[in-house]
């Protein structure tokens, strides 16, 4: 089995706070890469252990959050900012076998989310595809079941292993931390968080080789909203090609195949 691994920083152990930890510039931001690697390196492990034979961490915080020098030395890193265009990462994905998600966190809006947001935590209000509301967790997931690999396993806040529950019945998670409100959570121990995500991604191994998750697909035509925080934001994406200006701040793209307007 080849493993592709998604990775952010928000739902790892330790990180709460956008101000404090994850933002490029916040004081704790090193210390959050190396608490993301550690337990993105607990991942490599169980899934080894599981008998996987490749793991490809792709490293999706938007400044970057894996530290290098300490990534597990079984794994490769897609990484660098910006990263490749979608359609050289995308042959690249499609040659594995199933993804996994380390480090996520809920969508925007949701109340008990740490950290919670949908691709950028100062500028977008809301993702929408046709008619519901989506998060990082199902873009990655329908990219993913676009390219052939279901998605088997989730870890970060008990609202993105809620949020991925009832997008993928049947997905292993591992929740490290609780969420209490946007940037505050109860977080387990770095001890016990990486003991538990090495555990339960084995499990997801074993229990995709017993009975197989299939990918996630939806069938189309498919219509994605963004809804912006701020005007000007809707402004500079209305001037893109083919897209929909519906209110001062949401913009619409339709598309017959999803990976046209997923990561748009």
């Amino acid at each position: 089995m080849r493993v592709v691994m998604m990775t952010d920083l928000e739902g790892v152990a330790g990180v709460a706070s956008f101000e404090q930890d994850t933002y490029g510039d916040a004081p704790y931001y090193e210390q959050a890469k190396r608490l993301l690697t550690a337990e993105v390196n607990a991942a490599v492990e169980g899934l080894l252990a599981a008998g996987a034979e490749d793991v490809l961490v792709i490293d999706g915080h938007g400044p970057g959050g894996i530290w290098f020098p300490d990534l597990h030395p079984k794994a490769q890193l897609m990484h660098g900012r910006p990263l490749a265009p979608e359609s050289v990462r995308n042959k690249v994905v499609a040659t594995y076998d199933v993804g996994v998600l380390i480090g996520q966190h809920a969508m925007a809006g949701v109340v008990d989310g740490d950290l919670a947001h949908t691709q950028s935590s100062r500028a977008i209000d809301s993702y929408t595809l046709n008619g519901i509301p989506i998060g990082e967790t199902a873009q990655f997931a329908l990219m993913c079941g676009a390219l052939g690999l279901p998605t088997i396993f989730l870890s970060g806040d008990e609202a993105a292993c809620r949020e991925a529950e009832a997008l993928i019945p049947r997905i292993t998670t591992a929740a490290v931390k609780q969420g209490l409100s946007r940037n505050s959570a109860i977080s387990l121990s770095k001890e016990a968080a990486r003991d538990l995500i090495r555990e339960r991604i084995q499990q997801a191994v074993q229990k995709q080789r017993a009975d197989a998750l299939p990918p996630l697909v939806l069938a189309p035509p498919y219509v994605l909203e963004k809804r912006y925080f701020h005007t000007d934001s809707a402004d500079r994406a209305a001037e893109q090609p083919h897209v929909e200006r519906v209110d001062s701040q949401t913009v619409r793209l339709r598309s017959e195949n999803i990976l046209d307007i997923l990561y748009h």
